[in-house]
């Protein structure tokens, strides 16, 4: 696991569903579809997409290295936790069908290691989705100059950067762009 060094997430933790809002819960079922069973959410913090993807016929597993994030899991008695990297998650290779990342890549230290791993636990069939702030976007600019400011060691990648990581992995990418987010959407496909 990476050196931590102080963590914003940690401190934020108790206030962090009040201050960030989950992508609309419609657009988060599409995107994710109906057949997934076994669904990661890297970087999940407190649950606020996890929860959101829970149905009785669904396991959802929160990984994050803010174990204080963790403990602030919403549904905690549905949602199975894991103080885990996202550079190297302590999954077998094909555990899960859906694994996503919302909001978060620009927070991890080795992106292109983040989005192996990803890529790497996702089973074959299933899919793998990033969301992050669109940086081409202005507003999206100011949040990223006050995480600097505030010493946040956030770095934004734009949604053709995240696909073209993928792609050298044998992943057909593409991206979507919505208000001031975009998703990388990747399938892997069948063997």
């Amino acid at each position: 696991m990476p050196r931590r060094t102080f963590d914003h997430f940690d401190l934020l933790a108790p206030w962090y569903d009040h201050a960030v809002h989950a992508p609309a819960s419609d657009t988060l079922q599409a995107l994710v579809g109906q057949a997934p069973r076994r669904v990661l959410d890297v970087g999940g913090g407190t649950g606020r997409v996890g929860a959101a993807l829970l149905t009785p016929d669904r396991q959802v597993v929160l990984a994050d290295t803010s174990l204080k994030m963790l403990q602030h899991a919403q549904a905690p008695d549905r949602l199975r936790r894991a103080g885990a990297a996202a550079e190297q998650l302590p999954f077998a290779t094909g555990s899960f069908d859906c694994v996503l990342m919302v909001d978060a890549l620009h927070h991890v230290h080795h992106q292109s290691l983040s989005l192996q791993e990803m890529w790497r636990v996702v089973a074959p069939g299933g899919r793998l989705l990033v969301e992050e702030p669109d940086i081409d976007r202005f507003p999206v600019k100011l949040v990223a100059l006050a995480e600097k400011l505030a010493r946040m060691r956030s770095h934004f990648l734009r949604g053709e950067e995240v696909a073209a990581h993928l792609a050298r992995l044998g992943a057909q990418p593409r991206v979507e762009r919505l208000d001031h987010t975009l998703w990388v959407i990747a399938d892997k496909p069948r063997d």
